[in-house]
This record gives C-alpha cells, structure tokens and sequence, in this order.
C-alpha cells in the first residue's frame, strides 16, 4: 500500500471521528435523560466495481455504549 493511500485511509477516518464526536455531543445534549447510548458503527465499500465485483466487499460493524 501506497504512501497516499495510507494519508487517505487516515483523513478519512479522522473526518468521521470528528464528525462523529460533535453528532454525539449534540444528541446527547438533545436528549439528556436517555440513558447510556448504544451505538452502532458501519463501515460498508461503496465503489461501483461495474460488472466485476469483488467476492469478499469491505464490511465492517463496531457496537459499544456510551455511557451518561
């Protein structure tokens, strides 16, 4: 794997946790008095291979709880 293909990777992921952080913060402030969350993260390949598909798609589930 390339130099730029691990920057990608890493940009990616820092933008979603990011973006992630500031989605909790503002829906637990929204809802103070739901309780620990129990959340679910999803990382699913979205590319368009056309007719030739990959046998083995990039998925990828990650369950915890936040706790109040």
């Amino acid at each position: 794997m390339e130099q730029d293909d691990r920057q990608d990777i890493r940009r990616l992921l820092k933008t979603f946790g990011i973006r992630a952080d500031e989605a909790i913060i503002v829906h637990r402030a929204r809802n103070p008095d739901a309780g620990p969350l129990r959340l679910k993260l999803i990382l699913e390949d979205e590319t368009d291979y056309g007719g030739s598909p990959p046998g083995d798609r990039l998925h990828l589930e990650v369950k915890g709880e936040i706790r109040c």
